[in-house]
């Protein structure tokens, strides 16, 4: 019906227009491609104010779900207004011309990428939605491995859907995938690995986002800052970030700190020789100090024992776990065991020994008889 009219304009417009040399064709073309311009930045406007509006209304709502997803909208939809007016107004441009069948399928292409865009975009702000309101409820790591897979899965069908679009046959591109990933697979063997060892990592959960980690096979020691698909950054005690191929924990072993379920105090403590009589009192009271200590958890190992007969002390050892596993807090705990330790042994007039040594000498008198003295020295 639209081309009926346009002939009829063109029938009724064709003896003016002659008449002052402008081609009633170039006029008609013009207006239209006016009219599809005016039109894409009236409705880039109308998309715009649109979306303000209803994101104000949703700001008042109780659910986050509507404000996620009128933000990923904002940018995408006026694009796609954009994309849509610019290319029916070259498309009527290019009337007659080689060019004008490529700009359908270009403008589905352009749709189809935005929309993944707005898709990816609202994936985003609802993995951020979800750590920010249940940080403590849901595994850091667990959310941002299935945020990465959904996105890398929206891409690749969105890839596959453009190649369609644009004529490409997608069997055909699937089959040079699998012809070119062997090549591709020896070329980036290390990348592939590095690629597989994150996987891993989000799979089995050694460690996760802010986790104390070590490695007893390599000098790895810090906290996980990010963990990447091929590469994992740690911020060592020093304060400096530490990057880590993936590939690199399938061949090593990592001890996880941050998941201990106590710490252990062991300690090794001697008294003179000459406070031998109070040393069976000295551990009983340490045990039975250690047994009603609110910081140190009874249900766990605990033993304070006479150990061994030293050099130059009697000693015992102690051996228990504290219920706090954070670092500096565990520090503060021992602090006031061995501070408590040390008055039990005062109060029972013994004294912690120190290294000494005993020298016997033998002095030869004049008349042939021998003399020992015994000098002692710390």
């Amino acid at each position: 019906m639209l081309e009926l009219l346009i002939q009829y304009l063109l029938n009724f417009l064709e003896a003016p227009l002659t008449n002052v040399g402008l081609s009633p064709v170039a006029v008609l073309r013009g207006a239209e491609l006016f009219i599809i311009v005016a039109i894409t930045v009236f409705g880039a406007f109308f998309t715009r104010r649109l979306i303000l509006v209803l994101s104000e209304r949703a700001t008042r709502t109780q659910h986050r779900w509507d404000d996620a997803i009128l933000e990923s909208l904002q940018g995408p939809a006026r694009l796609v207004v954009w994309a849509v007016g610019l290319t029916f107004a070259a498309e009527r441009a290019a009337v007659g011309l080689d060019v004008a069948a490529l700009f359908s399928p270009l403008r589905s292409a352009l749709v189809i990428g935005i929309i993944t865009w707005a898709v990816i975009r609202f994936m985003n702000r609802i993995q951020q939605r979800i750590l920010e309101d249940a940080a403590d409820k849901v595994d850091v790591t667990t959310v941002e491995a299935l945020g990465r897979l959904l996105r890398i899965t929206v891409l690749i069908t969105a890839g596959l859907i453009i190649l369609q679009t644009l004529g490409f046959s997608v069997s055909g591109v699937l089959a040079f995938g699998g012809l070119g990933g062997i090549a591709v697979g020896f070329a980036a063997k290390d990348l592939l690995s590095n690629f597989f060892g994150g996987l891993m990592i989000f799979l089995d959960r050694p460690f996760g986002v802010g986790d104390w980690i070590r490695s007893p096979d390599r000098n790895i020691e810090g906290t996980v800052e990010q963990l990447g698909w091929r590469l994992t950054t740690i911020r060592t005690f020093d304060k400096r970030p530490l990057y880590i191929p993936n590939a690199t924990f399938l061949s090593i072993s990592v001890e996880n700190p941050s998941r201990m379920s106590h710490r252990r105090i062991s300690e090794t403590i001697g008294v003179r020789y000459a406070d031998a009589a109070q040393l069976p009192q000295i551990v009983a009271d340490v045990r039975a100090m250690l047994e009603t200590h609110p910081e140190i958890d009874a249900t766990q190992t605990l033993m304070v024992h006479f150990n061994t007969f030293g050099p130059s002390s009697l000693d015992f050892f102690v051996y228990c776990f504290t219920k706090t596993t954070a670092w500096t807090e565990f520090h503060r705990v021992k602090e006031a065991v061995l501070f408590e330790i040390n008055a039990i042994i005062a109060r029972h007039g013994a004294e912690i020994a120190f290294p000494t040594q005993t020298l016997h000498v033998q002095v030869e008198a004049d008349q042939g008889q021998a003399s020992g003295t015994s000098i002692g020295s710390a």
